[in-house]
């Protein structure tokens, strides 16, 4: 029986602490950790090691690309990161040449394995990867707006003094500065936003812009964030390892829905063993309509620079 293996390339900030993650969570039988660096790599993995003792065990180890023959999800967090002052697009030039090099031997290695990929811009990376391997595309999906979605239902739960699980909120399209609130599908328990407190446009555009600007507050202060971004990469892997069949705002093939092609955003979609297991034709409203296709314009738009 294939063992719950997952491998990290990365051993930077995002992807050590989602090692952390999920080691905490105890979900993983192994965890095989990734990087160029290989100073830096065993630094990490030797810190991860001794943490085991106090969660439960996990073997973590110094990995290589052969790693992933035997591992189930294959976590994509290696890259240059987001500076204060930049825009993740601002990333794709350089993060672009990686996810080129590293697909090209990941389903060599193992043509089962999962990809998540979290590594910035996104979107663009993800559909990278996915024209690379048409094939393979519901294996290959971002981390997308899953912390964009967590963001704004942390702060929409302040609001409205509800436990952010209880409420039903999303943002779709790019991971980025034209993301797409879907204040239309609000939900706590089964009753729509507007029946259960009625929130005014100017509190509406609060909540969203702290919601999409909180990556550059907390970059401008800390230089990264990791935290949050672990936790919810943690969750798509135990939903892959354990085919947990979990609604996530990943970042993956649109295929035509909304009249949008050939781009990858974050709509919602079922995640378990096989990666994407479907895609929900969700119900949006004309304006939500017509800022997702602006989204996916731009996206469209950034990847075109690069070639």
């Amino acid at each position: 029986m294939t063992k719950n293996k997952v491998s990290i390339i990365g051993a930077g900030m995002v992807g050590s602490t989602t090692a952390y993650s999920l080691i905490a969570a105890q979900i993983a039988e192994e965890v095989a950790m990734i990087d160029i660096n290989s100073r830096l790599n065993r630094s990490q993995v030797m810190d991860l090691q001794h943490s085991v003792p106090f969660w439960g065990y996990t073997e973590v180890k110094t990995g290589t690309i052969n790693d992933l023959k035997d591992s189930r999800v294959v976590v994509i967090a290696c890259g240059a990161s987001q500076k204060p002052g930049e825009t993740r697009l601002d990333l794709l030039k350089i993060n672009s040449k990686i996810i080129k090099d590293l697909m090209s031997e990941i389903f060599k290695k193992n043509p089962r394995i999962v990809v998540i990929i979290v590594t910035n811009p996104v979107d663009i990376l993800t559909n990278i990867a996915v024209k690379m391997f048409p094939g393979h595309k519901n294996q290959i999906f971002g981390s997308g707006t899953i912390l964009d979605t967590a963001r704004f239902r942390f702060l929409l739960g302040e609001k409205l003094s509800v436990d952010p699980k209880s409420l039903h909120a999303y943002i779709i399209g790019e991971h980025g500065d034209s993301e797409v609130p879907l204040w239309s599908k609000i939900m706590i328990g089964n009753t729509f936003l507007d029946r259960f407190q009625k929130i005014n446009k100017k509190e509406k555009e609060n909540i969203f812009n702290n919601a999409k600007n909180a990556a550059y507050a907390i970059i401008a202060g800390k230089q990264a964030t990791y935290y949050a971004i672990a936790a919810g990469v943690t969750h798509l892997v135990e939903a892959v390892l354990f085919d947990k069949k979990t609604v996530f705002t990943v970042s993956h093939s649109v295929d035509g829905r909304f009249g949008i092609k050939d781009v990858c955003l974050s709509l919602p979609a079922v995640i378990g063993e096989k990666g994407i297991l479907k895609k929900i034709d969700i119900q949006i409203s004309d304006e939500e309509k017509r800022l997702l296709k602006i989204s996916a314009a731009k996206l469209k738009k950034a990847e075109k620079e690069i070639k």
